[in-house]
């Protein structure tokens, strides 16, 4: 199912707030052009600060081990005195103190005395897990055939150098930790270690995978509140269950375009939609206006009215075959078309992908693809996987897609109706004041719905949106229909409202819509879809618009503590902003054009980067190779010493608030990969 590249008035996305001329320049020329950085529900900006263990950790760590000589063990080691010879009794004591001194690094395990009575054998087990908790024991051979000895060691990351099945069942069934980190935590500390985590171009899955393998635990170990782009530097907060600080700082030194810091222990751990929203730092370079006074008057115009605030591209994915689309095929009940574009070949991908589809489309072979497919292409896996045990079964296959993934589809859906209603509401009655039948929160609860969050993060990126998990967990969060009101004659008199307080429906049951022309908008394009936005067709609930709740989304954005400075570079390999590793490390000087507040910027740290850091990424496994560009304009390739002129935001926005789409409203051009790729040639 080939199809054209995806722009942006295929989505809805048509309009402008100010009708200013714009101007070019070049989005995400660097990953480290883009950087971002959580906002927390208490407004504090997520920075990497630290890299260093707190000493509280090392204390607890230390409390795991300095008990076993406190007096409190006293009667244990007795009553071990009446199961053990005194050479054990000894040994066991002197193991204790090198514990307590060492905090339970590298000391080695002791072994007891042969013992050829399994009973006696068992007993002793039985005591150290009944009075010493942070030890394990096991058996091992003695020394002649008919003896075995007892082995213990300290318990706290598990047996080391042993794969997870190589024990017998019931040597594993009472070691006292669970897979997720031990059962002997302190009482008092957190059982959630939140850190920050640092990231150069990578996705949030993907540098938590790697964490993961190297701490050897499960992705789902992890907590984080929203996914961050890919081509980008950025900064989150992460949670990670029973896990000891010392343990994930001591990977810095591994670890390549990850950092992890600011460790602290806490009691619960985040989920996603727990952020306020992101902090933006985004270069533009290459700039080319008319005038410096067009490029002041636009940014000074985009901080003062905002811009429309429609789901950007990413939100339907840069492949040829849109996720909305496939959405479509859900709410209308086509499983076996929705699978099929799914896994069709499609225009832009790799060639190990696009081999991989090819075969699968003609050979039918399940098991041949999934040799051939990428491990990062999930859905593409999960339906092969389903299809490999059941193989008409379509809608099993559909619904073997993890949820927070398969979800996408259909939200993608309600996104597409939404910025087309979005662009007919400024095509019929502007961006300069509310109008009769509008819908907005009422002012009595403007406090608790005064961002009108739709989800908690969208992610801004330009990879493929159908092979990644960017898509948050819940999107029909229900707003009860009692905080939204219809805009009547009375409020315009009053002049309570404003365009800002605008807001329009996310479909859904229980939702309500205007009653201006702009309801219609839902209805007619749903129509030509053959999708009832009031009936359904089948009764799978997930892929049913009936059966979601519904939400809003505030039609106008403001950027948030809005930043702006012009800056002058001779080198375009040369970052022009500081990221969190800068501010701890070496800085580096350069030198600002114009600044509103007149303010020079100073010792910008510098950070090295490969040379592939100069490409724009097109989508997961394409990038574009710096190229000399159009030689009418006044932009020149990373070799070229004439001066250019970069332009440096800096903005905060609430979740699901598409930074590109404020980028968009500021250079009057298009955000898709398609023109993006034609400012290097």
């Amino acid at each position: 199912m080939a199809m054209k590249a995806l722009d942006e008035s295929d989505v809805g996305i048509s309009c402008y707030i100010s009708t200013l001329p714009g101007f070019r320049g070049i989005l995400k020329q660097r990953y480290s052009d883009f950087i971002v950085n959580e906002v927390d529900k208490e407004g504090n900006v997520v920075h990497l600060s630290s890299l260093d263990v707190p000493e509280e950790s090392v204390e607890e760590k230390r409390e795991q081990t300095s008990d076993a000589t406190n007096t409190s063990y006293e009667s244990q080691i007795e009553s071990f005195k009446s199961l053990a010879g005194d050479a054990d009794v000894e040994r066991l004591e002197e193991f204790l103190n090198q514990l307590s001194s060492s905090c339970g690094e590298s000391v080695s395990p002791i072994v007891l005395s042969p013992d050829s009575d399994k009973s006696h054998r068992t007993a002793m087990h039985n005591f150290f897990r009944e009075r010493f908790k942070f030890l394990v024991t096991d058996t091992i051979d003695g020394p002649d055939a008919s003896s075995k000895c007892i082995r213990v060691r300290m318990d706290s990351d598990g047996p080391k150098n042993e794969g997870r099945n190589s024990k017998k069942r019931k040597q594993r069934d009472y070691k006292p930790f669970d897979s997720r980190g031990s059962e002997n935590w302190p009482a008092h500390v957190g059982k959630f270690l939140r850190f920050h985590l640092y990231k150069e171009n990578k996705d949030t899955q993907e540098a938590l995978g790697v964490i993961g393998k190297m701490l050897g635990i499960q992705p789902k170990s992890f907590g984080f509140a929203g996914t961050k782009d890919k081509r980008a530097i950025s900064s989150q907060r992460v949670t990670v269950f029973k896990q000891r600080a010392s343990r994930l700082a001591s990977l810095n030194e591994r670890l390549i375009g990850i950092k992890v810091g600011d460790f602290c222990y806490v009691k619960e751990g985040l989920l996603l939609g727990q952020l306020y929203g992101n902090r933006f730092t985004i270069t533009l370079r290459g700039i080319v206006a008319d005038s410096e006074d067009t490029i002041k008057a636009s940014s000074d115009a985009l901080g003062k009215h905002g811009f429309i605030n429609y789901f950007g591209l990413q939100r339907f994915g840069s492949g040829s075959v849109p996720t909305h689309l496939i959405g479509a095929a859900l709410l209308r009940g086509e499983w076996k078309l929705a699978v099929d574009m799914i896994l069709d070949p499609r225009d832009g991908e790799g060639n190990a992908i696009t081999k991989a589809r090819e075969y699968y489309k003609n050979s039918n072979d399940v098991e041949g693809t999934l040799r051939q497919l990428p491990r990062h292409m999930v859905a593409e896996r999960a339906v092969l996987q389903s299809l490999k045990k059941a193989p008409e079964n379509r809608l099993q296959a559909l619904k073997a897609i993890p949820r927070t993934l398969r979800m996408m589809y259909v939200h993608s859906y309600q996104s597409y109706l939404w910025n087309h209603a979005a662009s007919t509401r400024v095509q019929k009655y502007g961006t300069e004041q509310v109008v009769l039948g509008d819908l907005v929160y009422r002012k009595d609860n403007a406090a608790k719905n005064g961002t009108g969050f739709v989800s908690p993060d969208c992610s801004d990126s330009f990879n493929n949106g159908d092979n990644s998990s960017n898509e948050d967990e819940e999107l029909d969060v229900h707003e009860e229909n009692s905080h939204v009101k219809v805009i009547t004659a009375e409020d315009l008199k009053a002049g309570c409202y404003t365009i800002d307080d605008v807001i329009l429906p996310m479909p859904g049951s229980r939702v309500v819509y205007p009653t201006n022309d702009v309801a219609q908008v839902y209805h007619d394009l749903a129509k030509k879809d053959a999708i009832s936005l009031t009936d359904s067709v089948h009764n799978v609930k997930e892929f049913s618009i009936t059966s979601m709740t519904g939400s809003y989304r505030r039609v106008f954005q403001k950027p948030i503590n809005f930043e702006w400075e012009l800056l002058t570079y001779n080198d375009s390999g040369k970052p022009l902003a500081e990221t969190d590793l800068d501010k701890m490390g070496k800085t580096h000087n350069f030198k600002p054009v114009n600044s509103p507040s007149g303010e020079k910027e100073e010792n910008l740290d510098c950070i090295r980067q490969s040379d592939d850091g100069a490409k724009l990424e097109i989508a997961d496994d394409e990038t574009l190779d710096d190229v000399e560009l159009l030689p009418d304009e006044s932009i020149r390739t990373s070799n070229s010493q004439d001066s250019q002129i970069a332009l440096k935001l800096t903005f905060t926005l609430p979740s699901s608030c598409y930074a590109t789409m404020a980028i968009r409203e500021l250079l009057k051009t298009s955000t898709s990969v398609a023109y993006h790729k034609t400012l290097n040639q």
